[in-house]
């Protein structure tokens, strides 16, 4: 669930859909296999490749949480603070494989979890979140009809909140306040 918040597909769809409009078409399964990809490579060699550059998870987390709370506050309050860089080549790895799917906020949740739950667990949750994200990209129209303009602005609200928790949850576990 935690990841499930954090990469929040379902509050992704707005801009999505805008990523869509813009370039035309999203390539659901090169977004899931690339996403799946990055976030399974980091959780393994992540705390490695902080190691080289000496930086602590403490550090990468409370790097991630103060991400994760711009993007609740854009969430929540309907504001924009991060420019879009699309092209029409690559839209389904950049923007959407990353950063809106697998995204420091995403890369340094799996990195403080990791400390919390064990590794199968968590390739399990990524595998299972990303099976959710190709169903969301694949019916990408079906769900636009159905929820209406007023259930995803409802639904982004809603996981803005739980964002923002658990940017504030991360926060203060490392730093001790």
């Amino acid at each position: 669930m935690v990841l499930f918040a954090v990469i929040d597909i379902i509050g992704s769809i707005p801009i999505i859909i805008g990523v869509k409009e813009r370039t035309g078409t999203i390539d659901a399964m090169k977004a899931s296999w690339v996403s799946l990809a990055i976030m399974i490579v980091f959780l393994f060699v992540g705390n490695s490749i902080l190691d080289i550059i000496g930086i602590q998870i403490g550090d990468f987390a409370i790097a991630g949480s103060i991400l994760l709370f711009i993007i609740a506050f854009e969430m929540i309050l309907g504001v924009k603070i991060s420019k879009e860089d699309i092209s029409n080549n690559t839209a389904s790895v950049i923007p959407l494989a990353f950063p809106l799917i697998a995204g420091t906020g995403t890369l340094s949740t799996l990195l403080s979890i990791r400390a919390e739950y064990n590794i199968v667990s968590i390739v399990i949750a990524i595998i299972i979140n990303v099976i959710i994200v190709y169903f969301v990209l694949k019916h990408l129209n079906i769900l636009e009809k159905f929820l209406g303009v007023g259930g995803i602005a409802i639904l982004k609200k809603v996981f803005g909140i739980v964002l923002l928790a658990l940017a504030i949850k991360l926060f203060r576990k490392y730093t001790g306040l």
